[in-house]
């Protein structure tokens, strides 16, 4: 039989802590968990840390756009195609817009492709809070992580885009007459680079956005329309780097008929006609940009990335300013959204 002193010695031995345990008890790191207020500098520290919820949310985002999609990958490439045919159509037939002595096909994709990754980065980024609101109410992680891992998502389709682009520029080099126009050479090392500023654009433009579109619902339906317009506002996709539409004058007749009626001297008859012609305003070439436009356009960050990108991999002349103008408008609105996303995230648990 177990003696009753013997029983409770053994439970006092298995219940009370030893003192070795109790002086590792003391020495455990106490982690205090206060809100934030005011403005912070990032986590780049936790960022790292979720660096496997990141990969699985980007995962995440590419199988549910392709899971039942009957076409899967194969609308990445039409989409950019229907694009061009009907750039071609508008630009090229009707507006004789200028390509930079390129094929109009080659030169408009060169634009569409680095154009369709930003806008379906942003596009995505802009409304990814919104639509992770079980994931954000119900468990604390790194809020950037989710649009970031939509951009992140969007570099598959860029991946499709640029072997597509690829076999374009083959095709034209190994099959047509116009392969002199086409040259490499160091320029190529500047496509990487110009990938990376556009990544950072549009996670600096979609972190924004995403920001934006919890506080204000509106912007669940201004983000289309801000995508449609920037478009537009990017004319390195649709014109060369003159932005201009050259316009042939009609030759003019030297010799008049026999049997016409004489001109009638109108400069004579009309006073004001001898006026000086610096009073009359500078006439301006039909189809071509103002001035005033083309200097605001240096602001859309995304001419100077597109100019760069096709000049890069064609063989064109480098765009340094706008180059240089592209990258400091990129970097500084990466930065200010990274930390207006990090000051009101606390706030989307109960916004959402």
């Amino acid at each position: 039989m177990i003696n009753a002193e013997e029983t409770a010695s053994s439970v006092t031995s298995i219940y009370e802590p030893s003192a070795a345990a109790l002086a590792s008890s003391q020495r455990e790191t106490l982690t205090q968990i206060v809100p934030r207020s005011g403005w912070r500098m990032l986590n780049l520290g936790e960022m790292w840390r979720f660096r496997e919820l990141l990969y699985f949310l980007t995962w995440r985002d590419i199988k549910v756009r392709y899971k039942q999609a009957l076409l899967g990958v194969a609308w990445v490439v039409l989409q950019p195609l229907a694009y061009m045919l009907i750039c071609y159509m508008i630009f090229s037939r009707m507006a004789d817009a200028p390509s930079d002595h390129l094929p109009y096909p080659l030169f408009n994709l060169c634009g569409l492709v680095l154009w369709m990754f930003f806008s379906t980065a942003v596009t995505q980024a802009g409304n990814s809070v919104i639509g992770s609101e079980s994931l954000i109410t119900k468990v604390y992680f790194p809020r950037l992580a989710i649009p970031f891992s939509s951009v992140s998502a969007v570099l598959f389709d860029l991946a499709i885009l640029f072997g597509m682009l690829l076999a374009v520029i083959g095709y034209y080099v190994l099959f047509t007459a116009q392969a002199k126009m086409v040259s490499f050479g160091w320029e190529l090392l500047l496509v990487l680079p110009v990938v990376m500023l556009t990544v950072l654009a549009a996670l600096g433009v979609g972190t924004m956005l995403a920001a934006l579109n919890v506080a204000y619902r509106d912007f669940k339906h201004v983000i289309p329309i801000l995508v449609q317009l920037w478009l537009f506002a990017t004319p390195a996709i649709f014109w060369g780097s003159d932005f201009a539409v050259p316009i042939t004058a009609p030759p003019v007749q030297a010799e008049q008929s026999a049997h016409s009626t004489p001109p009638v001297n109108r400069a004579a008859a009309s006073p004001a006609a001898n006026a000086p012609a610096a009073q009359n305003p500078p006439a301006r070439t039909k189809g071509s940009i103002p001035s005033w436009v083309k200097q605001a356009l240096k602001f859309n960050p995304m001419t100077g990335l597109v100019q760069t990108f096709r000049a890069a991999l064609l063989g064109l002349s480098i765009p340094w300013t706008q180059l240089m103008y592209s990258a400091t408008i990129v970097i500084v609105t990466f930065v200010a959204s990274c930390f207006y996303f990090h000051r009101v995230e606390d706030s989307f648990a109960d916004i959402i």
